[in-house]
């Protein structure tokens, strides 16, 4: 829209001012419809417009993971419903993509993209104790209210589930507080690999990362033993 440098070459304070007479002739445009929108830059359909944006790239700017279908159902429990080809194009139109892109080609012959993380675990689910390997997922659970989602962290040595979350969102905080709790619960837990696959939950999604939370004190005893009753081969229990 040309209108603002029509306004902005008019202006008494401009350096060199310009007509809008001599600007709109310059332009090609009608000076009508320029005094219409100056009177009202704004409409109400680029206002609403500018409240879905910020919708969707509030969500965007939360979970870059997100594709335009998952934002747009965020925007809409912020209060901002449109049609899906909206969300589409306002994602399009700002460069609002998924954070891992799309896949290229079809078929067979598609190829996914390079590893978001090294593979530190190269397949070797083994672990000579506690609190060394860890392995994530996320589950969907289809309730009488809707779906729930579970994310759940796994101790490989024991076979303990030592964290979770649950919420009626897959978003990456689900994946952040599955750590924290397994990390509220385990204690010292520097140097272990979290291992997980490539879904789409920022705190989740690398092949594996190793946990360093420095100043964490060693918490041993009860739940270390435990641990080791469990991988002798003691049915696997969920830590309290």
């Amino acid at each position: 829209m040309m209108y603002p440098l029509v306004r902005e070459l008019a202006a008494a304070a401009a350096p060199c001012r310009v007509p809008v007479a001599v600007t709109c002739r310059v332009l090609g445009l009608a000076r009508q419809p320029y005094y219409w929108w100056l009177a009202r830059p704004v409409t109400d359909t680029e206002l609403a417009e500018a409240y879905r944006a910020s919708a969707l790239f509030d969500a965007h700017r939360d979970d870059p993971e997100f594709g335009h279908r998952f934002l747009l159902d965020e925007a809409h429990a912020a209060g901002e419903p449109m049609a899906g080809r909206t969300a589409w194009r306002i994602c399009r139109d700002n460069g609002w993509w998924s954070a891992f892109g799309k896949r290229r080609g079809r078929g067979k012959n598609a190829k996914a993209g390079p590893p978001v993380h090294d593979d530190r675990v190269r397949r070797g689910f083994t672990a000579d104790g506690p609190n060394r390997l860890w392995l994530t997922d996320i589950t969907e659970h289809v309730t009488g209210e809707g779906k729930l989602y579970l994310c759940a962290v796994k101790d490989v040595y024991s076979g303990r589930m030592v964290g979770y979350s649950i919420d009626a969102r897959m978003k990456s905080g689900l994946a952040v507080r599955a750590l924290e709790s397994a990390v509220a619960r385990r204690g010292q837990v520097a140097g272990c690999i979290v291992h997980s696959d490539r879904g789409s939950q920022g705190g989740f999604n690398r092949s594996s990362q190793h946990l360093d939370f420095g100043g964490v004190q060693d918490r041993y005893g009860g739940l270390e033993q435990e641990d080791r009753r469990c991988a002798r081969g003691t049915s696997a229990a969920v830590a309290c």
